[in-house]
């Protein structure tokens, strides 16, 4: 596995990594009414373009395929970090936020972290500041601000 800049050629597979990712790995903690409002079927694939490309953002690659991506911007809000389905606790996520998490000297890194991934970073040091519903296409989904 290796990790790689963004480049815009990726988004139809981030998007599918994404949503299969969601519906999968996030199951556990949401019901099918909050996935389908977290990840619908269909993204704006312009919108996702331009903030990935404006923000550092790379990918993990085994084997030709992008297992993984994840984004920081210039503030250190991590915007998103996600694994493939078939690739989880492999390190992938581990390797993409240590990458994320060193591509500034940031004064604090801030994210929204989901029901599933909060263990993931209290491990790397994060600490939970607050609880909070946000609303997707009409939905309430529980998620926390973590910062470390």
């Amino acid at each position: 596995m290796f990790l790689r800049k963004y480049q815009p050629s990726d988004i139809g597979c981030i998007a599918e990594l994404f949503y299969k990712t969601v519906h999968f790995v996030n199951a556990k903690d949401y019901t099918p009414e909050q996935l389908d409002a977290w990840a619908a079927d269909r993204i704006d694939l312009t919108q996702w373009n331009k903030t990935l490309s404006e923000h550092y953002s790379i990918v993990a690659v085994e084997n030709e395929i992008i297992v993984g991506f994840g984004d920081i911007d210039k503030n250190g809000y991590l915007d998103r970090l996600y694994v493939h389905k078939d690739y989880q606790k492999q390190g992938i996520a581990t390797a993409i936020c240590n990458d994320l998490e060193n591509a500034s000297d940031f004064e604090k890194i801030i994210t929204h972290s989901s029901i599933t991934a909060k263990p993931f970073f209290i491990g790397r040091g994060y600490i939970p500041v607050k609880e909070q519903q946000v609303i997707r296409n009409g939905i309430a989904l529980t998620n926390f601000i973590m910062e470390k």
